[in-house]
C-alpha cells in the first residue's frame, strides 16, 4: 500500500512537471514585449540625446551667429517630442525671449545646433513660448 502511494505521488509529481513546462514553454518571453530589441537599442543611440547634445546648448544660423540656447524640450500629450524651447537676448534671464521651435527645423553639424535663417530679429518677433499652469 505504501509503494502504491509512493508511486502514485511520484507520478503526480513528474505529470505536472511536464505539463508545467509544456505551459510555461507556450507563454511569450518578456523580451519584445516590452521595452525595446536590441536592434532598436543600436537605432536609438545613433540618435540625439536630448541630456546630451540639445539642453543648455547654443543654436546658430548658418553664417555661425549665435540666435539662443536650447532651454527646454516639450513633450505633446500625443507624446511625441516636438518642439525645442529656444531662449534668445537677454542677460541673466532678464527680458529674454523664450519661442518654440519645431525640432525637425534643427541640424546638428560639427557639434553644433544649427537652425538654418533664424536671427535674433527674427526669433524676437516670434510668439513668446509660457507654460501653461
Amino acid at each position: 500500500m505504501q509503494l502504491a502511494l509512493k508511486t502514485l505521488i511520484i507520478t503526480a509529481t513528474l505529470s505536472l512537471s511536464l505539463v508545467a513546462g509544456a505551459v510555461l514553454a507556450q507563454t511569450t518571453p518578456v523580451v519584445g514585449t516590452i521595452g525595446v530589441t536590441s536592434e532598436e537599442v543600436q537605432f536609438l543611440a545613433k540618435g540625439w540625446s536630448i541630456k546630451k547634445d540639445i539642453l543648455g546648448q547654443d543654436v546658430f544660423n548658418e553664417t555661425g551667429e549665435k540666435v539662443g540656447t536650447v532651454e527646454d524640450i516639450i513633450v505633446t500629450p500625443e507624446k511625441g517630442m516636438s518642439y525645442a524651447i529656444v531662449g534668445a537676448g537677454g542677460f541673466l534671464g532678464m527680458a529674454k525671449h523664450d519661442v518654440p521651435i519645431p525640432i525637425n527645423q534643427f541640424k546638428i553639424q560639427d557639434k553644433r545646433i544649427l537652425w538654418a535663417g533664424a536671427t535674433k530679429e527674427a526669433i524676437k518677433s516670434m510668439p513668446t513660448f509660457n507654460y501653461a499652469d
